[in-house]
């Protein structure tokens, strides 16, 4: 299936890992031309020579960006557009899993979430929007979590983010129709990234025995399909979303998360 993004310039933010990188991967070998950012030069400049090696041909700007910084956001989209001319995609993908009991939440702990997951992905559509407008529409993905329609115990502060980004979704979806530019968002389960293989190495030394393929299957005891989804699978539903095969889907929040959920 050709889904149409040849030629399309799209943004991906933590796009060095998991399902950033996965997303971009996938757009790339579509025929976009992808830039991604991530905080870590090395990590993202390995990324790009990730995707280049996937995808023959492909056409992929690494630009190191801490998108808690508004100016470094619009510094970043400026040398997209200059060197692209446009923007047709924005991914906000930057955040991590942050969870903890109420009482050992501090205002710190709040307002770090916030700026990453919230204000960071706020900082990106405020720089990709009037280059939305003027290629005459586009596609905003937000990657947030199931946690954030049904929050469980000590699922805080990313759940409460996590809900602001759905909402946040649901709002622009409809304010920015006009322009026809859709804004979706991807509720993302367990699925093997960066995060969780640290976790692993922590608990593979103090049990050697302990191998990536246990953890695995541990956490997958927890998911109906009962396996750990794969980043390419969050990064080909993103790629679709962002495609005109999807024009006429938008204000959607779509769990990819094997059956965890409790509400649709």
């Amino acid at each position: 299936m050709d889904l149409g993004l040849t030629g399309k310039v799209a943004v991906v933010t933590g796009g060095s890992d998991g399902i950033g990188l996965a997303a971009a991967a996938a757009m790339a070998k579509e025929g976009a031309r992808v830039a991604i950012c991530a905080r870590t030069p090395a990590r993202l400049e390995a990324a790009a020579a990730e995707i280049r090696a996937r995808c023959q041909g492909a056409n992929v700007l690494a630009i190191p960006t801490d998108v808690r910084d508004e100016a470094a956001v619009q510094a970043m989209f400026d040398r997209v557009v200059g060197d692209w001319g446009r923007i047709d995609i924005l991914v906000n993908n930057a955040g991590t899993s942050s969870a903890r009991k109420f009482e050992d939440l501090t205002d710190e702990i709040f307002a770090e979430d916030f700026q990453l997951k919230i204000y960071g992905a706020i900082y990106c559509i405020r720089a990709a929007l009037p280059h939305l407008k003027a290629a005459g529409g586009g596609s905003i993905i937000n990657v947030t979590t199931p946690g954030g329609k049904a929050a469980g115990p000590a699922s805080n502060p990313t759940a409460m983010a996590r809900a602001a980004g759905i909402s946040m979704t649901k709002s622009l979806s409809k304010e920015f129709a006009p322009y026809d530019i859709r804004v979706n968002t991807v509720c993302i389960g367990l699925i093997k990234s960066g995060q969780h293989r640290t976790r692993w190495e922590a608990r593979n030394r103090e049990d050697p025995d302990y191998s990536l393929a246990d953890h695995w299957a541990a956490m997958g005891k927890m998911v109906p399909l009962g396996r750990v989804g794969e980043a390419e699978e969050a990064g080909d539903v993103i790629a679709f979303l962002a495609s005109e095969r999807a024009r006429y889907v938008s204000g959607a929040a779509i769990n990819i998360d094997g059956g965890m959920s409790p509400v649709v």
